[in-house]
């Protein structure tokens, strides 16, 4: 079995569930997860855990995200991008230095809606299911945070179309922030284009595709891009654990470890990663359990 974080290139067409389903199937193995859902038309990085990897889904898909995409003034969609139905078209008389006023005033701690086209569930269903159906709920603003926003180019003929890197808090709909963009110049806007460049500590200049991975299974090195484990928890100590304190390890139990000074400790059997403790009485060198990776 393989375990450890593969950074996969999402490309367009695929949705992040199709992602995994095939990893399945290049694996040969059905412990995988993905840390953040892409739009069927996004593309990016979209970092895939397999093995005993699955256990950092949470902690992953939590990291900042960055983003950089393409919105067009002048139009809203049912979708909030270009694959959705037109709602509405609406003359475009804001200038470019409105527009870039307007979009920086979207850093910081924001509210968002979700909207209706997203996996996001309500009462067990997915919005985008409801949708479909033509049903529309009620959906609570929800706190984000927008890092960053860098305007790469503001383009004011056929469109305007404004192109924009983010950097954001998990949890960000990158086509709500164009939507609400394109309300406040008071023009509408859809989004045209999204590619995820970073997420957490993976970025775009060392993703792969599905195919460039199954080439990799095919020669026996898929190994080469596998990111470990425990290269999450790089910043802690390494502990190599050895007779009853690695039996206690192994069971999960607490365990003294002298002269640790440190929130959390990386738990070894010599140079397999065990598990991930963390402090439970400083003054005693007292130390719990947090995930284990056996």
């Amino acid at each position: 079995m393989y375990n450890g974080i593969i950074n996969v290139y999402k490309e367009a067409g695929f949705t992040s569930f199709d992602v995994v389903a095939k990893m399945r199937g290049i694996l040969g193995q059905r412990k995988i997860g993905h840390t953040g859902t892409l739009d069927p038309d996004a593309t990016g990085v979209l970092p895939v855990v397999v093995g005993n990897a699955t256990k950092l889904v949470d902690m992953l898909t939590d990291k900042k995200k960055e983003y950089v995409a393409e919105l067009k003034l002048g139009m809203r969609t049912d979708t909030l991008d270009a694959s959705g139905n037109v709602l509405e078209t609406k003359e475009v008389t804001c200038n470019e230095e409105q527009i870039r006023e307007v979009v920086m005033s979207f850093v910081g701690d924001i509210m968002q809606i979700p909207p209706m086209y997203s996996a996001l569930k309500v009462d067990g269903q997915k919005l985008c299911d409801l949708a479909r159906q033509g049903k529309e709920v009620e959906r609570k603003p929800r706190p984000v945070t927008i890092h960053e926003i860098e305007i790469l180019n503001i383009d004011m003929e056929g469109g305007p179309t404004v192109k924009i890197r983010v950097l954001c808090s998990k949890g960000t709909y990158i086509r709500t922030l164009c939507d609400d963009i394109g309300t406040k110049l008071n023009c509408g806007a859809v989004m045209i284009s999204l590619i995820r460049t970073m997420s957490g500590a993976y970025s775009l200049d060392t993703a792969h595709t599905l195919t460039e991975l199954q080439s990799l299974k095919d020669e026996g090195r898929l190994d080469e891009v596998i990111i470990p484990v425990d290269s999450v928890f790089a910043d802690y100590p390494k502990y190599e654990a050895k007779g009853e304190t690695l039996r206690l390890i192994r069971n999960g139990n607490q365990v003294q470890i002298n002269g640790m000074n440190t929130e959390k400790i990386r738990m070894y059997d010599g140079d397999e990663f065990i598990a991930l403790y963390e402090v439970k009485d400083k003054k005693k060198y007292i130390y719990k359990v947090q995930t284990m990776f056996l």
